[in-house]
Parts: C-alpha cells; sequence; structure tokens
C-alpha cells in the first residue's frame, strides 16, 4: 500500500474540507457528531490533557485494547504511529519508536531504548512487559526521547501503562469469559469495594491461554509439539487510602506466571512452506514470573503537591529453545557438516530491584507550572546459560547444575556456558517548568542530571573446557566496571492559535547509558586477549540522541474532528548495537558513532456523526549512519571462519590466531546503512459505528493496519535483514443489553488470515541462524461480560 493511498485513509476530510464543514454543521444542528472526549495524560509527571501537552503522545484505551484483543506489548503494533515491538530470542520483547530502540538482543543488562513504566514505575527488564496489560485503564506512548522527566533508557520515548485504581465512592466489580479457535480461553474478573469513606480495595485477575499457534514437526515422540502457544495467570490488588482531601496513599501488587512452550522462530532454511510448521526438534520451554510490588503517597501542600514513589521487583525467567531452528539433517548441511543441532538448554534471569523517587509539582491554575524530583534505582541482573551445540548426541542434553565441578564429564559437552551478575545503581535529579509569558505562548524548559554506575562478577567457558582447576566449573570473579553521568533536558514553545488549534516546536535529549560487556570483561574478546582495538570492548558507552521536532494539535467542527501532525529531526551518537568479535563467543556491544533520522507523523479522530467515527494514523520514516564504522557481522565472520578451514569450535581453539585473523577480515563498513526496525511507511484506518439497537446499544469496528518492511539489524544483509511489510484487518462487534450489565462481543483478529512477518531474527550468540516469528494467525473469539 502506498503512503498515498495510507494518508488519503488516515485523513478522509482533507480533500473533502468544505462538504466536511457544512456535513459537521448540519449534524451538530441535529445533535449529532463530536464532541471528542478530552483525555486526560500523565506524560511529563503531571496530568495534561492530551492535546494540551507540547509533545507527540497516543492514549490508548482499555476498550480499543479489548476490541483489538491486545493482551500484551506486542499487540500495539499498528495502533500507535512509528512503534515497532518485534520478538527476539529469550522471550524478549524489542521495542522501538521512530527506528529508535533496543539493538542488543538477548542481553538483559543493557537498558531498552524505550522505557516501560507502570503507573510511573520504571520497569527493569523487557520480559517483565509481558506481564502488564491487567486492568488497565489506559496505555501511553510518549515518543521522542523524554530525557527529563523519564532520563535514562528513554532516547526512543516512553510506554506508560496507567492501571485502574480503587474508588471508595462505590462498590463495583467485572467480569468476562471469552472463547475463541485454538482452544482459546480468556477471562478476567475484577472487584472494587468501599471499606469505608476514605479507604477502598481494588481485586483483579487474569487467564488467557490457546492452543499453539505452530508446531515442531520432528520432536521426538510428538510430531505436533506446540509452539507460540500461551498459559498464563495474573493478578492485582490494590489499596487506596485518602484520609484527607489533602493525603491519599496507593498500594499495590502486580503478579505474572507464564508457563508455556517457546516462541515459535521458523529458520529462513527451513524446506517447510508452511509458517507454521517448523522442522525443529528441541522441545523449547518458556517460563516466566515477575513480581511488582509499589507505592504512591501524596501530600497536598495547598501550591504543590509532594509525591513519594516506591517499588520493588522480581523477575524469575527459564527459558530454551531451538537456537539451530532445524532438524538434525538440515543443520548439519546447513553447518557444511560441522553440527547437526546448537540448543540452548536454559537462559535463566533472576532480576530483583527496587526503584524512589519523590518530586514535588505545582498544583494550581496560574501561568508558571513547575516540577523538581530526584530519582535512584539499584537492580542485580543474574543470568546462568547453557548452550550445546556438536555432531554427537541427541542434543536433548539437560543443564548442568551451577555448582558442577570443574571436571565433570559433562562439562566436555557444553559448547557454551556463563554465570555473571550485574548490578546497577544510579540516581538523578530533574527539574521543568512552564511559564505562559502571554494567553497563547508558552515556554517549557527542564534540565535532568542522571549518573548510572556498573559492576559486575562474571565467568564463560566455551568449546567444553573450563578454565578452573578446582571447585565448581564456572566460578564469577570481578569483572571492570564503569560509570557514566550525562545531563539531558528540553526547551518547547507552544503556541494557542485559538481555544482549539495549537503548535509547538521542541528540543529534547534522550539518554542511555552505557555498560558492561560480561564476556570481554572475563578476556574472551580479542580487545584483551589479542590486542585489537577493533575488537569488542569490556565496556560500552552511553547513547545520546538530540532531537528537534514542531507540532500540531487540533479540534475543528465543534470538537468532531481531531487531527494532530508533528515532523522530526534527529541526531543520533553513539548508538549501541550487538556486533561479533574476532574470538569466538565474544560477541557484546558496541557503538556506532553517527546516525540521522527524519519523520513525520499524523493522527485522526473524525465524530462524523453521533454514531459514526473514523480514526487514522500515519508514520513516515527514514534514518541512517553517517560515519564510517568497520562492524563484524556474525554470519560473515562464521563463513569466513568455516571458509578458513576452521568451522568447529575445536578447530578455532586449536588454531587460534589464524582462525581470528580469518573472523577479523569479515569486518564491514555500515555507513549508509538504515537504521533497524524503522518502517518507511506504517499506520492504521478504522470504522466504528455505535446505535441504539432494539433494547440495547450496537457497536462495530473494523481496522486495518499496514506495518512497512524495514531492517532487521544494522548491517542491511540482502535477504537477510530484509523484514518483509504485512498488512491485517481486525473485526469487532459487542451487544450491551440495555440497564441489565450483560453484554456479549465477538472479535476476529487478522480476518485474512495473513502470515505476517512480526520480526526477522539473527541469533548472535549461536549458530547464526536467521528466523521469522509470525503475527498470530486468525483468531475469532466470542465473549460474555457483566458489570456493576
Amino acid at each position: 500500500m502506498s503512503a498515498l493511498a495510507l494518508l488519503a485513509a488516515t485523513c478522509p476530510v482533507a480533500a473533502l474540507a468544505d462538504d466536511a464543514a457544512d456535513v459537521a454543521a448540519a449534524e451538530a444542528a441535529a445533535g449529532g457528531g463530536g464532541p471528542i472526549d478530552e483525555i486526560v495524560v500523565s506524560a511529563e509527571r503531571t496530568n495534561v490533557t492530551l492535546q494540551k501537552a507540547s509533545l507527540s503522545v497516543t492514549a490508548v484505551t482499555d476498550e480499543t485494547l479489548k476490541q483489538a484483543n491486545i493482551t500484551e506489548i506486542t499487540g500495539l503494533n499498528g495502533s500507535v504511529p512509528g512503534l515497532v515491538v518485534a520478538k527476539s530470542g529469550g522471550g524478549e520483547r524489542m521495542i522501538s519508536i521512530r527506528g529508535i530502540g533496543s539493538e542488543t538482543p538477548e542481553n538483559p543488562s543493557t537498558q531498552p531504548g524505550v522505557s516501560f513504566h507502570i503507573d510511573g514505575v520504571y520497569i527493569f527488564n523487557s520480559i517483565a512487559a509481558n506481564a502488564a496489560f491487567i486492568d488497565v485503564a489506559q496505555v501511553e506512548v510518549l515518543r521522542g526521547p523524554q530525557g527529563t522527566m523519564y532520563g535514562q533508557g528513554s532516547t526512543g520515548g516512553t510506554i506508560n501503562v496507567v492501571s485502574k485504581q480503587p474508588d471508595a465512592s462505590a462498590l463495583s466489580g467485572s467480569a468476562n469469559v471469552g472463547y475463541g479457535n485454538y482452544n482459546l480461553l480468556k477471562a478476567d474478573a475484577t472487584l472494587n469495594v468501599p471499606i469505608t469513606d476514605t479507604l477502598a480495595i481494588r481485586a483483579a485477575g487474569q487467564r488467557f491461554r490457546h492452543d499453539g499457534y505452530a508446531k515442531a514437526t520432528d520432536v521426538a515422540g510428538d510430531s505436533d509439539y506446540e509452539l507460540d502457544d500461551a498459559d498464563e495467570w495474573s493478578g492485582k490488588l490494590a489499596a487506596k487510602w485518602t484520609p484527607t482531601d489533602r493525603i491519599s496513599v496507593l498500594l499495590s501488587t502486580i503478579q505474572y506466571k507464564g508457563d508455556q512452550n517457546a516462541t515459535a522462530q521458523k529458520n529462513l532454511l527451513d524446506p517447510n512452506p508452511d509458517p507454521r510448521e517448523l522442522t525443529q526438534d528441541y522441545p523449547g520451554k518458556t517460563y516466566i514470573r515477575t513480581q511488582l510490588y509499589y507505592g504512591v503517597v501524596k501530600f497536598d501542600l495547598g501550591g504543590a503537591t509532594f509525591s513519594s514513589i516506591t517499588s520493588y521487583q522480581k523477575l524469575h525467567s527459564d527459558l530454551s529453545w531451538d537456537g539451530d531452528g532445524l532438524n538434525r539433517e538440515l543443520f548439519y548441511e546447513a553447518s557444511g557438516g560441522i553440527a547437526t543441532y546448537d540448543h540452548i538448554a536454559t537462559w535463566q534471569q533472576n532480576t530483583s530491584s527496587w526503584t524512589q523517587e519523590y518530586n514535588l509539582a505545582s498544583n494550581g491554575d496560574g501561568p508558571f507550572r513547575w516540577i523538581v524530583g530526584g530519582v535512584y534505582l539499584r537492580s542485580k541482573n543474574k543470568n546462568y546459560i547453557n548452550e550445546y551445540r556438536s555432531d554427537s548426541g541427541d542434543g536433548l542434553d539437560a543443564p548442568l547444575p551451577v555448582d558442577a565441578g570443574y571436571d565433570d564429564p559433562l562439562v566436555e559437552a557444553l559448547t557454551y556456558a556463563e554465570l555473571s551478575a550485574i548490578t546497577r545503581e544510579a540516581y538523578a535529579g530533574y527539574a521543568q517548568g512552564s511559564l505562559e509569558l502571554t494567553d497563547a505562548l508558552t515556554v517549557t524548559a527542564g534540565i535532568r542530571y542522571n549518573h548510572d554506575k556498573y559492576t559486575g562478577v562474571s565467568d564463560s567457558m566455551s568449546g567444553g573446557a573450563s578454565g578452573q582447576t578446582s571447585g565448581a566449573y564456572l566460578q564469577p570473579a570481578p569483572t571492570v566496571g564503569t560509570s557514566t553521568g550525562r545531563v539531558t533536558g528540553k526547551f518547547a514553545l507552544d503556541y494557542q492559535l485559538t481555544p482549539d488549534n495549537m503548535v509547538y516546536a521542541s528540543y529534547t535529549r534522550g539518554f542511555k547509558p552505557g555498560g558492561i560487556n560480561s564476556a570481554a570483561a572475563s578476556a574472551n574478546s580479542s580487545y584483551l586477549a589479542l590486542g585489537w582495538d577493533s575488537g569488542v570492548k569490556p565496556t560500552y558507552k552511553p547513547e545520546t540522541l538530540d532531537s528537534i521536532e514542531i507540532g500540531s494539535k487540533n479540534r475543528f467542527f465543534d470538537d468532531s474532528l481531531q487531527i494532530n501532525a508533528s515532523a522530526f529531526y534527529y541526531f543520533y551518537k553513539d548508538l549501541q548495537f550487538l556486533e561479533d568479535d574476532a574470538i569466538l563467543f565474544g560477541e557484546g556491544i558496541s557503538n556506532a558513532p553517527a546516525a540521522e533520522v527524519y519523520g513525520a507523523e499524523f493522527e485522526m479522530d473524525w465524530h462524523a456523526t453521533r454514531h459514526l467515527r473514523f480514526e487514522g494514523s500515519l508514520s513516515l520514516l527514514h534514518g541512517k549512519f553517517t560515519k564510517d564504522y568497520d562492524a563484524l557481522n556474525a554470519t560473515a565472520a562464521d563463513a569466513a571462519q568455516v571458509a578458513a578451514g576452521y568451522g568447529t569450535v575445536q578447530e578455532f581453539f586449536a588454531n587460534f590466531y589464524p582462525a581470528a585473523l580469518a573472523r577479523e577480515a569479515a569486518r564491514e563498513n555500515i555507513n549508509g546503512n538504515r537504521i533497524p526496525k524503522m518502517p518507511s511507511v506504517q499506520g492504521s484506518a478504522a470504522i466504528s459505528w455505535t446505535g441504539e439497537v432494539g433494547p440495547g446499544e450496537f457497536s462495530a469496528r473494523a481496522q486495518y493496519i499496514y506495518r512497512g518492511k524495514f531492517q532487521s539489524r544494522v548491517f542491511n544483509t540482502p535477504g537477510q535483514d530484509d523484514t518483509p511489510d504485512y498488512s491485517q484487518v481486525n473485526l469487532f462487534a459487542s451487544y450491551a443489553f440495555a440497564d441489565s450489565g450483560f453484554s456479549i462481543s465477538a472479535t476476529v483478529t487478522n480476518l485474512f488470515d495473513t502470515n505476517g512477518v512480526n520480526s526477522r531474527f539473527t541469533d548472535p550468540y549461536g549458530s547464526g541462524q536467521i528466523s521469522d516469528t509470525y503475527i498470530p494467525p486468525r483468531q475469532a473469539i466470542f465473549s460474555v461480560g457483566y458489570k456493576f
């Protein structure tokens, strides 16, 4: 679909402005059309209406989430301009906004390029983002760097999930049960109970399961081994106490458990043409358990409100998957006769972290609004990895216990193992103010100082040989640490042309801290082992992003039509990405010196009549690297190693220096390459109708989503990194019986059963295989609900 065609679908009033004005005026006179409800967002730590915020922000309501069957963050693809959520190996979700996100898959010690929050609480690990969508009021997506309010890890933007809060004014609740194909069960319930006039408790529970959308055909004893299935439980409990009009205390916890089979990753070399049938032989598993506890205390001091936000969170994940993505025969051929399997038997992560934020914000309606605050956070992330790759055995080796002895004979079977723990400690202080210079002109300025410190211990082994001579086969020792300090900020002007039309211009800086490369810090890289400056360093540098943006927010026709638009230009420095090393298993994070991004976005919402509504969005993006950097592509390095005659792990280490030279020669300059995860065109269009039919209200909605093609990695290797585009159509209909609280609904997502590629993933740590993950197939769900 061309950009012009999508723009026409997005802004149908543009070509018919005069006629639309006449229609809208007639509708208004007849009591139809508009007004569009005002949406309040906590965009910059203070509540502001979406149309008054001088930045690009989209709010996805709970109703939209339900209608589109969005149960986790990947489902937001297509609903927000410029947002791409791509699945990666190891259960991660690689989130990018306007092409800016994280290019460091399977490295949990790095920070994301898009920060993720629940009720303002920073979530440390992208795997934990899967658990956030329970009892949601709305999801706010802030586009562009958010260096002042959110600081580190928000070079691309910020996503904030806003939960529904306890309400002491009335007893209320809801229950919904849905069933669909693939034996899908989707059930949720909420209960809000006022205890006193000042104290209320709100509880929510959610169950989501379905059979696999795909299957592995060559697993021993199970030729229909399910992949992409779901088996999830989540719960939330919150209490809110407001002893006076000036004091409120919120305590909340969100619990999640997912215990299912692995994600379906279809190897491009798989000869089976069916994208939902994978010729794989390893029964991968995914277990994720997250716990979030947080409290928010607010004191109204008269002219300002003091807030305290405290959180403690834990993550335990144990993941395994078929690293080669093929069966023994196919992988033997693909590897040039080197190996018959490459399996990740376990990748365990255990993260514990806590945060504390204090801020003081003005709460009046005067010409000067301000906020000052400070943040402290501490996180410890432990990793334990076992990978097996060989041409002998059945490839179903169980993970070794962490305390296995150095002389355990099973150590020799391991291709790679790692035991590490990285501790991150950070603090920041920020201040921002907005001053109304005139009734129409407002200036906003903000500044933040960020300080991050990383320390850790690590030990790794490769080639089946432990470096220990006594005790456990892995014995972590202190690694090189790193610390960074950066100043970020914002300056913006907004001008209210009319009460319903505003334009703004802004400059902002975003920042993502540097960190530690565990393997390189343990001397497993050519930088330390061979003294080659091009090798992966023990630490990597922070990345920064300077953004210039102009935009306009508008309401027309008695608030029945809303059109928002923005254009931006980014200057990117030291972009963090994952590259290979001349030494096998020495992969790590490096910094590309410079890149530029520019683009434009449009959003439209038109309540054409009191029954009929049109919605649309469009994103146009372009970005490329602008300075020379010779990067090492894992695929090219492996191919050079094989061509030199050192293909196996044993052959590499037996011919260490010439094999490393062969890999080093495969470096390539990425200057001029496109930035990954950046579709040139992306957008959506929807039409809905709501009105009384018989003894109740009927609603129907049809949505079209288009996501353009993009490059999956910085290397832009033709065929390998070309992620194709796809289109998707979703339908929804519901009927609410008047005055009964009962409703029924039907949802069909991916109506035409499109095999759209969600992401293309090249495994940077295993055998370098290239695989596709697909969007869910056609899903039909029938639901019954009740609320009071």
